[in-house]
């Protein structure tokens, strides 16, 4: 008698829990994702620190463009006394929907490139807290570069895709926000692997002192 009155309050609070958390989910879908206001990455500034754009935009082809499902992005190259780097920022303002960053783990070694000596790199920003990145060296035939990447969107810089997920799930609930970006800067590497390391993390630093207007905390 005990045990089925026991069982009979399990099923019941079991589903009460089950009725309320469909009553949040739902409310939640209804809610849908928060505004957030924030200026196009077109007007990215043309200069950061001594780093000034060269050339026009990059603009990707239809093709790339529904692989990458950004919402909006900028792809563009600098130049600082003689030395060249790209920067590309690809946001995304939901992530609900499906469409989420591509890392560059799965993206590059696809399209032939070879990544080694990889590792974690810190990138100090004059107007923020320094946060680590993810740095690589990248090879397709002759070709060789060096990338720096990490994850950024509501107030967070991180390198890891696995923890950049968790946050976005957190934020998804408490925030109603799941919006965010992939910061990649690369650079050829010549005969002095050291500058061109130097060369990305300054640029890196500088591009992340403006990335908050774009890629809203």
């Amino acid at each position: 008698m005990i045990k089925a009155r026991e069982n009979s309050i399990r099923f019941w609070a079991l589903l009460a829990v089950l009725i309320l958390s469909g009553g949040i989910i739902n409310a939640w879908e209804r809610a849908g994702e928060a505004r957030v206001s924030r200026k196009p990455l077109k007007e990215f500034p043309q200069q950061v620190g001594s780093w000034r754009q060269q050339g026009d935009d990059v603009r990707f082809d239809d093709e790339t463009q529904s692989v990458l499902r950004a919402d909006d992005y900028v792809s563009r190259n600098f130049e600082s006394n003689g030395r060249i780097a790209s920067l590309y920022v690809g946001y995304y303002a939901t992530q609900r929907n499906g469409a989420t960053y591509h890392s560059p783990l799965n993206c590059l070694p696809g399209a032939g490139w070879v990544m080694s000596d990889g590792g974690r790199i810190t990138i100090t920003p004059a107007a923020g807290p320094a946060f680590e990145a993810n740095r690589y060296v990248i090879q397709n035939g002759n070709q060789r570069a060096l990338i720096i990447y990490w994850y950024q969107g509501r107030g967070k810089a991180v390198a890891s895709e696995y923890w950049a997920k968790i946050y976005t799930v957190m934020d998804s609930v408490r925030r109603r926000r799941s919006d965010g970006a992939l910061v990649r800067v690369m650079t050829q590497l010549n005969d002095s692997p050291a500058q061109a390391e130097k060369s990305a993390v300054e640029l890196a630093s500088q591009a992340a002192n403006e990335l908050p207007m774009f890629v809203p905390n």
